[in-house]
């Protein structure tokens, strides 16, 4: 059997024991809370799990939020007679669940980095623990899927929330923007059942449901400078390539559009982006892998996937995120409809924050060895990781990690958004370590992946934790260059 198989097959058995455990508190009648992130990922998972434990009649609640830190601990620690199950959460505070709930039950389905060491009463189904890498091979929403489907097969067609959470995650991370690694069998078991159909396109926002010149408005990864955001400029460019906007009466999708015409936009967006001091390699994030939910309503945000996560993110960043859930479960009738309403909200943030960097350059602080993002309180702090996403693949030097930050004066607290890239990550590179170590010096915490992670650091630290974000990082890239990287 191949190493990658044997490694696949550990973490399927971990899943069985976590299905295992949940299916003997559904059948005794006890209670299950199920708690996860507010982001794509996070949404999707809870979706997943929420959908699961209904199919066999188990009592559970599902519990979202912003972060996991010693409140949420505290939290999950004072249920009683109750099986917690966190998703796509609890792996990067495996010292503090221990010292909470040591001896207690306890299922974490995540796949960010551990850091600590987990109880033996936990079941801890991790990516990283078989040697696969959780930053792009599974995210938790696959990681709740697999025992999901562990549960019962009938699971399979939550298969593609998977994929949602996935892409949702950044994990089409390999050369033409698809999913690899165990995501790669959650594609494989949504393509089997009939659900999901893989295909090469263009990949603006809204190619289902907006008119072309509005997706190519939306489109913010990579950011087009005088595009991005611009309606009127975004039909003007597409007019100037004789791409007509309308077919008769009817505005036209991207999906609408001939081989020819995308060829001849994708051409020009390239031959543009580079005139606007761009790397040649930018313009190749606009095409790639796209993933049709085939059983979802043409014209509507959930049958393009990404479109799907974006969706999902809009409800968790904009206060909304039992919409998201919801709509994972299987919702399609009012939720949805006030999901579309919070989507339009999350865009138009964007868009605003985004002018409102342009207009105070300033905000973005250029040190040795990373770029730093002030947003302060101007940026609401459940944006701060969107916007350093976005920041990430259109700064100057790429290579140099961008480090966002926004206030939460309530908690007097700073939270962190920090992205890297591809580049760096492949040689060893990784800014979830060193956020973490920078967060537990100032007495916060912090982590996650090698290309993205965060933190939360006490407002008074602020200043000498990204002295020292930016002296780790410098550190790390000179280890690279020394080691011939």
């Amino acid at each position: 059997m191949a190493a990658e198989d044997v490694k696949t097959k550990a973490l399927l058995g971990e899943a069985r024991k976590a299905a295992d455990a949940i299916l003997e508190y559904s059948e005794k009648g006890k209670n299950i809370l199920a708690v996860s992130h507010l982001d794509a990922d996070g949404l999707s998972a809870a979706g997943i799990m929420g959908a699961s434990l209904a199919r066999v009649g188990a009592a559970f609640r599902l519990r979202i939020l912003r972060w996991f830190d010693e409140d949420a601990a505290k939290a999950v620690a004072s249920e009683k007679d109750c099986l917690p199950i966190l998703t796509d959460m609890g792996s990067g505070y495996l010292d503090l669940l221990d010292e909470k709930m040591k001896g207690k039950p306890l299922v974490i389905l995540d796949h960010h980095q551990p850091t600590g060491k987990a109880d033996e009463a936990f079941i801890h189904v991790n990516p990283h623990l078989h040697s696969i890498d959780g930053a792009k091979n599974l995210s938790g929403a696959g990681a709740a899927y697999l025992v999901a489907k562990a549960i019962s097969e009938r699971n399979v067609d939550l298969a593609c929330i998977g994929v949602v959470g996935a892409l949702g995650d950044l994990q089409d991370r390999s050369h033409d923007r698809s999913l690899e690694g165990v995501n790669s069998i959650i594609v494989e078991d949504a393509v089997g059942a009939g659900y999901l159909q893989v295909e090469t396109d263009l990949l603006f926002f809204g190619r289902e449901t907006r008119p072309i010149h509005k997706a190519l408005a939306y489109t913010t990864s990579p950011f087009i400078p005088g595009i991005s955001g611009e309606e009127d400029k975004s039909l003007a460019f597409l007019m100037g390539l004789g791409v007509k906007p309308k077919a008769g009466d009817k505005w036209r999708a991207l999906r609408d559009l001939s081989k020819e015409e995308k060829q001849a936009i994708f051409s020009s967006l390239s031959d543009y982006l580079v005139s606007k001091g761009f790397r040649s390699d930018v313009a190749m994030r606009l095409l790639g892998t796209v993933y049709v939910l085939k059983r979802e309503e043409p014209w509507t945000p959930l049958r393009d996937a990404r479109e799907f996560a974006l969706l999902l993110n809009a409800t968790g960043r904009t206060g909304k995120p039992g919409l998201g859930v919801a709509i994972c479960m299987g919702d399609r009738g009012r939720c949805l409809e006030e999901a579309n309403g919070a989507l339009e909200e999350y865009r138009g943030t964007i868009a605003r924050y985004l002018r409102w960097l342009d207009e105070n350059p300033d905000r973005i602080e250029e040190k040795e060895s990373i770029y730093i993002l002030h947003g302060g309180q101007t940026i609401d702090e459940k944006m701060t990781s969107t916007i350093s996403t976005i920041l990430s693949t259109n700064m100057p030097n790429m290579e140099k990690p961008i480090i966002a930050y926004s206030y939460i004066p309530e908690q007097n607290l700073i939270k962190v958004s920090a992205r890297t890239v591809e580049t760096l990550t492949s040689k060893g590179f990784n800014i979830g370590e060193i956020l973490r170590v920078a967060a537990e010096k100032h007495s916060g915490n912090g982590g996650g992946h090698d290309i993205a992670a965060g933190a939360q650091v006490p407002s008074g630290e602020r200043e000498q934790f990204l002295e020292d974000v930016n002296e780790l990082v410098n550190d790390g890239l000179r280890r690279l260059k020394e080691a011939g990287n």
